[in-house]
């Protein structure tokens, strides 16, 4: 039979999801299985693996039934995921040794302040284009060495959210090269490899990684009897290695080349640019690019919390509860419910300004005991005038890490932006009017899922290069900044800036009265 049709599965901070598709990008069926995540301690994040490869398996499942596609129509899978931390400690029978901290944790904040002091950052950021901190997957493989020992002496290897279940399916363990080079420190990247000297001076055993690092379209390898069986499709179905989420969700917008700047709004919001130069600032963080080009990076600024704010109120504040087995359904009315109030509040929120610390913060403040925090509240805010501020949070943090860069964006200057978060049309306007750059996203939502199928097309040969996918990419929206907010939104952008340093000593005395990371 004829092959016909890709699959792409994107495993996710908060939910998984899959598409399959045409070979001109349009959608037959999509599923999405949504979960938790475990914060045994504030600041802490992790994550069962079995969660995502039971949401993984459904949603393909899922897929398969509602578009009536044949099993053996489907030319390849391709699996992307959350950056996954530390990735997921497994013991010599491949069995699971403790959840995976994911990539939001801060738990390891004290032991890179102490790295800070016996590492020469220069020469880390050398080798791997990269700096310290709790963010980085090194550090929390470190911490797990420090702090669990037994956990420690029974990990044999680390695998990514997206590799672990590719090798649940396939049997085959790899590494994708963008999973490999986000785990910071111990990833060489002029060598594509992962560097003797770093692993030497950390500690950490080349053993306990995939020796398997493969470019986002390699076959990592195919589908088992016993998956095959599950998902509804073929035995012997090509999986390729895939990539971090948040690059197939810009590859799914037409961002494939140089020079492009591009922004994904999701449980976190990332912005940066891709280049080919090396980058010159260990404050951002640069993993390497999908394509095959090797040269190629994407270089950008993280902020910690994006639309995990928007779920943190809609569960904690506008339910008054914590939500749990909340509906999806129910959950789209709510937050349109939510946009809806918050819409008919002016820009500003009558005098309404948030700081989103809400899990520390990256770019550009690097402070892990950094805290959300509220000013000018009065009797007169509602919660619609909350909901609106802690969106407006968002657009202060992403114009803070747009400016830290270094390049003046000029007033002509397009961000495609992606991710989930581009569903609320408020919100990418309200980033538009703060920041004063053109935001261009999807009429559509595209989001990582048809990035992975896209790339499962280069992989099963569909494909002759990434430029096909502007035929996927069809139409946008251009949110051009309203000036006339932009100047107010300016007046109180001054006042973000002066917030955190003005208070930052009292964050950190707050934090170690019982809300440390330790």
């Amino acid at each position: 039979m004829k092959k016909r049709y890709l699959l792409g599965t994107d495993i996710g901070s908060s939910s998984t999801k899959t598409v399959i598709t045409d070979f001109h990008g349009n959608v037959l069926a999509s599923a999405t299985e949504g979960y938790e995540i475990l914060c045994p301690q504030n600041a802490w994040a992790e994550q069962w693996p079995d969660v995502w490869e039971n949401a993984a398996r459904h949603t393909i499942r899922r897929v398969m039934k509602q578009s009536s596609a044949a099993a053996d129509e489907v030319v390849a899978l391709c699996i992307s995921g959350l950056y996954g931390g530390s990735g997921i400690p497994l013991d010599e029978n491949m069995e699971v040794v403790r959840p995976c901290i994911i990539w939001m944790d801060r738990r390891a904040e004290a032991l890179c302040e102490r790295l800070k002091g016996e590492l020469d950052q220069d020469e880390l950021f050398r080798i791997t284009e990269n700096g310290i901190d709790s963010y980085f997957g090194y550090t929390k493989m470190l911490w797990i060495k420090e702090n669990e020992p037994e956990n420690w002496a029974r990990t044999k290897l680390f695998m990514t959210p997206n590799q672990y279940v590719s090798y649940r399916l396939t049997g085959e363990i790899a590494i994708d090269r963008t999973s490999a080079g986000n785990l910071g420190g111990i990833f060489d990247y002029e060598k594509n490899d992962w560097s003797d000297s770093m692993l030497n001076l950390l500690g950490i055993p080349r053993s306990v990684l995939p020796q398997r690092i493969l470019d986002p379209t390699d076959i990592v390898g195919t589908l088992n009897a016993e998956a095959a069986a599950t998902l509804r499709l073929a035995e012997g179905t090509p999986v390729c290695a895939g990539c971090i989420d948040c690059l197939a969700s810009t590859l799914s917008s037409g961002v494939y080349s140089g020079n492009q700047a591009v922004a994904v709004l999701a449980t976190s919001l990332n912005w940066g640019l891709l280049h080919l130069q090396k980058p010159a600032d260990p404050q951002y963080i640069s993993m390497p690019y999908l394509t095959k080009d090797h040269h190629l990076r994407y270089t950008y600024g993280g902020i910690s919390t994006a639309g995990a704010l928007t779920k943190w109120f809609a569960h904690n504040l506008a339910l008054g509860t914590s939500a749990e087995g909340f509906e999806e359904k129910e959950q789209k009315l709510l937050f349109r419910e939510l946009e809806t109030a918050a819409a008919a509040i002016p820009a500003g929120s009558e005098g309404l300004l948030m700081l989103p610390y809400f899990m520390g913060e990256r770019t550009p403040i690097w402070d892990s005991k950094a805290r959300g925090s509220v000013l000018g509240l009065t009797v007169k805010h509602t919660t619609a005038h909350l909901y609106r501020a802690l969106l407006e949070s968002v657009g202060y943090a992403l114009r803070h890490v747009m400016e830290s860069y270094g390049t003046t964006l000029p007033h002509d200057a397009v961000c495609r932006i992606v991710g989930g978060g581009t569903a609320s049309r408020l919100w990418v306007q309200i980033l538009a009017d703060i920041t004063g750059v053109k935001l261009e996203c999807m009429t559509e939502g595209v989001e990582a899922p048809i990035g992975d199928a896209f790339l499962a097309g280069v992989a099963g040969g569909v494909f002759s290069g990434y430029e096909e996918i502007d035929r996927w990419a069809k139409s946008y929206m251009v949110f051009c900044p309203n000036w006339s907010n932009h100047e107010l939104y300016t007046r109180y952008y001054d006042i973000y800036k002066h917030m955190y340093p003005a208070i930052k000593e009292d964050m950190h005395k707050l934090a170690e009265l019982g809300f440390s990371f330790e």
